[in-house]
């Protein structure tokens, strides 16, 4: 009697259905089918926009205790961290709404090697400018803070909206999120094209981000009340105004959550 065998079952390899190939022992499928449009209609500056919010996330820049709790190291350089904790309400609202509609929240923060191993002196300088103060991946007297040495207490994001257990966590040492880090690779893994960028500080290290994500070809939508920076206020302008003139849009919170309220399923 003849028996015919059962055909194989592909296995997916990839990490997004969207991105992965299906894979028999006698074939490979690599026509990657594309998850329905998701559309999500946005007030922004310089003009309103429409994204795919199957194909957006939420990109979460230093929201750390250095930079934005007392005790870190910005504090204990005598530097007002008020304006950095002014993103925190409004980063925790779209947290809870991004999760709430399975658009993926991804965190970047600086965790420098204690060694210093992978560390120009440009950038140690940047940290310590006159040398004659705690730099990098060093303990700072009378506070908890190595500063933004991996694995320290003010590399640790602020309590108020620490990541959740689905979220993606990438740590960097530079001050862009996609120089010389595993961001883009994770970001082209997940089928991520539109990125709501917020954190702090607007004009470094998120501005760098955003220019950096510009020059790969995402779509960047900077949250203006979603980032912030210890900087004159003439940094935020310099910001604001050359995002919406060359690198991408500018929107507020709640512009946002009203479009993920109000959107329609794909």
């Amino acid at each position: 009697m003849n028996v015919t065998a059962k055909p194989a079952i592909p296995v997916m390899m990839g990490t997004n259905p969207g991105q992965a190939w299906k894979v028999t022992p006698d074939a490979v499928d690599m026509t990657r089918p594309a998850p329905p449009v998701q559309p999500l209609a946005v007030t922004a500056e310089p003009q309103n926009i429409t994204v795919d919010a199957a194909k957006s996330a939420l990109l979460i820049v230093d929201m750390q205790n250095d930079f934005c709790t007392k005790g870190g190291w910005l504090d204990s350089r005598g530097i007002d961290i008020a304006p950095n904790r002014k993103p925190i309400a409004p980063l925790a609202a779209l947290i809870d709404a991004f999760r709430a509609s399975d658009i993926p929240v991804i965190w970047v923060n600086w965790g420098v090697r204690k060694d210093l191993l992978n560390i120009s002196p440009s950038l140690r300088h940047a940290h310590n400018p006159r040398g004659d103060e705690p730099g990098i991946a060093q303990a700072v007297p009378g506070t908890r803070s190595e500063v933004i040495a991996a694995g320290s207490w003010g590399a640790e994001v602020v309590d108020e909206i620490n990541p959740g257990d689905k979220d993606v966590q990438i740590i960097k040492h530079r001050f862009s999120a996609f120089w010389d880090t595993e961001t883009d690779a994770v970001l082209r893994n997940m089928g991520i094209k539109t990125l709501f960028i917020g954190g702090v500080n607007m004009d470094q290290c998120v501005m760098t981000t955003l220019e950096d994500a510009s020059f790969l070809g995402y779509d960047p939508i900077l949250i203006e009340d979603g980032t912030a920076t210890t900087s004159p206020d003439f940094c935020v302008q310099a910001v604001l105004y050359n995002v919406k003139l060359l690198y991408g849009f500018v929107t507020q919170s709640a512009e946002i959550l009203r479009a993920l309220a109000t959107r329609q399923p794909g």
